[in-house]
């Protein structure tokens, strides 16, 4: 079997950042992913399943309602290692424009308040694993590797 590109990503010498993952096509629609990497995998220190569903929670409620871009954004969603997530565009998006949204997004999480949207069991399978507290640390933490990107190192 062929080894998916994402396997081929060299782990080892990855750190936190920000990476377009993909760039596809099929029939003429273009999409692109983009590797929110919060955590340096293989380190030890992982986004708790709290914590990466609580983001997951604010970070989709807040790219299905941004009016200028919720009709590109195809997925968003965690890594199941538990160091990131990876958002999906539609179109053909640049590493600028993408970083300006979801630093923006984690913006949006840092400083939510209030209840996480869809944390009643009538809208969530696992509606008791929610906690603010720690999506907004963690998106903190993440924000200042967001404010040191450079866009040269945005490639694997």
């Amino acid at each position: 079997m062929e080894k998916i590109a994402s396997f081929q990503v060299d782990h080892d010498t990855l750190e936190p950042g920000l990476y377009v993952s993909r760039i596809d096509e099929y029939n003429g629609m273009k999409t692109v992913t983009f590797d929110i990497r919060m955590k340096k995998p293989n380190d030890g220190d992982y986004l708790t399943t709290t914590e990466a569903h609580s983001i997951e929670h604010l970070g989709a409620t807040y790219l299905r309602n941004n009016a200028d871009i919720k009709d590109r954004v195809v997925y968003f969603g965690p890594m199941g290692c538990r160091t990131g997530f990876y958002v999906i565009f539609f179109d053909d998006i640049s590493v600028k424009e993408a970083s300006v949204i979801i630093t923006d997004m984690f913006e949006f999480i840092a400083s939510y308040e209030g209840e996480i949207p869809g944390a009643k069991a009538k809208e969530c399978g696992n509606y008791l694993d929610l906690e603010l507290g720690c999506a907004k640390t963690q998106a903190k933490e993440y924000l200042e590797v967001l404010h040191r990107l450079c866009y040269e190192n945005t490639h694997y």
